[in-house]
């Protein structure tokens, strides 16, 4: 299994409908990720990227091609089996940190493995609290945490599960310099520990630069070999 890669696209494309009619968001793309491998995504707004993780994800069904998640087929399944499948394996980090306001970070770290039924989700919450270094504001809620803060709630909410495969769309993107420098270290340092998987999607060649691998998009189409 361990040979199987985490995420596979095959000549994926994706065209959406607008007013002034279909609009072809990503064409022929292909990609592999491999186990643990961290592959960065770049280009200029509007190329598809974010498009590319909703896709990759099983977030948005992709127009044509075959998107595989650990060797399964998304297109077999429907929605509530990608879900099935992604629980616990895949995890998403946004620019927008999407705690949930009536929460304190601990209880936003834990809420994804309470809802695996995880009986020690707010042990291990609290201990991922702990590794991006918020033991003391574990029981803040959003609104008295900093972007930074919140962005590290997230963080340890994503890798909380120990998932395979993280996605992450612009994860340092709303943060200023310093706290940006801080989160993209954190990130990297805790892959390294825990081995996942990454796809990045960032505007920031620095960060881009940490990646293994950098896949540059350009109207949808990649402008260099994946």
């Amino acid at each position: 299994m361990d040979d199987i890669p985490p995420l596979v696209l095959d000549n994926v494309g994706l065209t959406l409908p607008s007013a002034a009619g279909p609009v072809e968001i990503l064409r022929n793309l292909d990609l592999t990720l491999r186990s643990g491998e961290r592959v960065a995504l770049v280009g200029p707004s509007g190329s598809g990227k974010s498009s590319l993780i909703a896709v990759a994800a099983g977030l948005e069904q992709p127009s044509s091609g075959r998107v595989e998640l650990f060797g399964q087929d998304l297109a077999k399944l429907d929605e509530d089996g990608r879900a099935r499948l992604r629980r616990g394996r895949v995890s998403l980090v946004f620019q927008s940190f999407h705690l949930l306001p009536n929460m304190t970070a601990e209880e936003n770290v834990a809420a994804p493995m309470e809802i695996a039924r995880r009986r020690d989700a707010m042990d291990v919450a609290r201990h991922w609290l702990d590794r991006v270094g918020l033991s003391a504001r574990a029981r803040h809620y959003p609104h008295q945490l900093s972007g930074g803060e919140q962005q590290r709630v997230a963080l340890a909410r994503a890798l909380a599960p120990a998932p395979a495969l993280l996605f992450a769309d612009e994860p340092t993107g709303n943060l200023d310099g310093a706290n940006a420098r801080l989160v993209a270290d954190m990130l990297f340092e805790l892959l390294e520990q825990t081995g996942a998987a990454l796809l990045l999607v960032t505007h920031d060649p620095t960060l881009a630069a940490r990646a293994q691998r950098v896949v540059t998009l350009r109207d949808g189409r990649q402008a260099e070999p994946a």
